[in-house]
């Protein structure tokens, strides 16, 4: 799969089945979030990767009660230092990701409802990083498709603003 048919293919998935992600295959998905580029090179951010499924049955109220967490194969959940750029420099990691996790036919869905306190405790994050963002991984229990989008005269404005 292409670069352009993975952005195409990509939805966010609320429902798993729960399988385990080969070790193999969740490495790939790791190196494509490393090599995403961030401000500097400082790569001011660290992933927890959990896939104990009772861990994430305990996440899960940490998370809204998104009970999705539980079923999916690992729960990514990214801390920044505090530096300017972290928690943009997270977030790109996080799509190159969940693009490389859809061409290996994984679903992704970003998590921000959640509890970062109670996540960073429970999960030993120490005093000089944030948890900032997550994200599950796994095999969608259902085949879904992304929504529609905006057109891109909707969205993009050439060479000054301009009303629609």
């Amino acid at each position: 799969m292409d670069v352009f048919e993975a952005i195409e293919k990509r939805h966010s998935v609320r429902g798993y089945t729960g399988r385990h992600i080969p070790g193999e295959d969740l490495d790939m998905i790791l190196r494509a979030a490393r090599d995403a580029p961030s401000a500097k090179n400082l790569q001011p951010w660290k992933f927890i990767v959990v896939t104990d499924r009772p861990t994430l049955r305990e996440l899960v109220p940490i998370c809204h009660n998104q009970g999705f967490v539980e079923d999916a194969g690992a729960l990514v959940v990214g801390i920044t230092e505090d530096e300017k750029w972290s928690v943009v420099d997270l977030a790109i990691a996080l799509d190159h990701l969940s693009l490389a996790a859809t061409a290996l036919g994984l679903g992704t869905c970003w998590i921000g409802a959640f509890h970062p306190d109670e996540m960073g405790e429970k999960l030993g994050v120490p005093d000089d990083y944030t948890v900032t963002m997550c994200m599950t991984v796994g095999y969608p229990s259902t085949k879904g498709k992304s929504p529609t989008k905006k057109s891109v005269s909707e969205l993009v404005c050439k060479e000054r603003y301009r009303e629609r």
